[in-house]
């Protein structure tokens, strides 16, 4: 009954936009609509700008760690206990420290994770800030664990300030962002085991990966903010 309320209401729009490209092609395929992919403006030179900001207190404890970044609620959709389940897989082999930054319902359920896991030194979750970007330079590896999405900006924020990602092949934006995986690191959503075999991976070829990082941060031009709000300034304008 949803599905077909949904469907209605989308054949009265004169134009349905969507974020991703995915996205339009699954909504095109069940409801047989013809969307428009616009994608939300993206401003690098803000993020640029809150990075920069200093912090009271040192973010790593260690600095001879791999240093990993998650930031997003605490919620089954970001699905951090994949990533904290990972760690654990390979907190004996490499270095390893993490930062979840985010709330949520799932906060007290992580936390317990951490605690009889033995986990402390190389997980701590903290309350989300409204600037993540200061604490985003520090790290050297973002993780995106979530098992669906739209189009997930904090993947931007992360190529912007030029971090690795690895993040799940989840529908709907990150292989997009990723470029099918040519900018970053792809994995099944929920599987830890091959979400530790990627750290693992960037953990020894390190520089290997440099001009992957490169090519992300060289094609965000296609989620400019100038240029996005012109593509709607356009669509719109011919509705008046």
């Amino acid at each position: 009954m949803v599905a077909i309320i949904f469907k209605r209401v989308l054949k009265i729009a004169d134009k349905v936009i969507v974020n991703s490209i995915d996205f339009k092609r699954e909504l095109d395929n069940k409801f047989n609509i013809n969307t428009k992919c616009i994608y939300n403006p993206f401003n690098k030179s803000t993020v640029i700008k809150l990075s920069k900001k200093k912090l009271n207190k040192s973010v790593y404890r260690n600095d001879k760690t791999l240093k990993i970044l998650n930031v997003g609620r605490l919620v089954d959709q970001k699905d951090q206990m994949t990533l904290i389940k990972a760690i654990k897989l390979v907190k004996n082999k490499i270095p390893i420290e993490a930062l979840i930054i985010g709330n949520g319902i799932k906060k007290n359920e992580l936390q317990n994770y951490i605690y009889k896991n033995n986990l402390k030194k190389n997980v701590r979750v903290i309350n989300f800030t409204n600037n993540p970007y200061n604490y985003m330079q520090k790290c050297e590896l973002f993780i995106l664990s979530s098992i669906y999405e739209g189009l997930p900006n904090v993947l931007l924020e992360a190529q912007c300030l030029k971090k690795f990602i690895i993040s799940t092949r989840c529908p709907t934006g990150p292989r997009e962002i990723l470029m099918n995986g040519k900018v970053g690191h792809l994995f099944s959503p929920t599987n830890e085991i091959e979400l530790s075999n990627k750290i693992l991976d960037y953990y020894k070829n390190k520089k290997k990966y440099n001009r992957m990082i490169n090519l992300g941060y060289k094609n965000l031009y296609r989620f400019d903010g100038k240029i996005n709000l012109e593509k709607y300034y356009s669509l719109i304008k011919k509705y008046l």
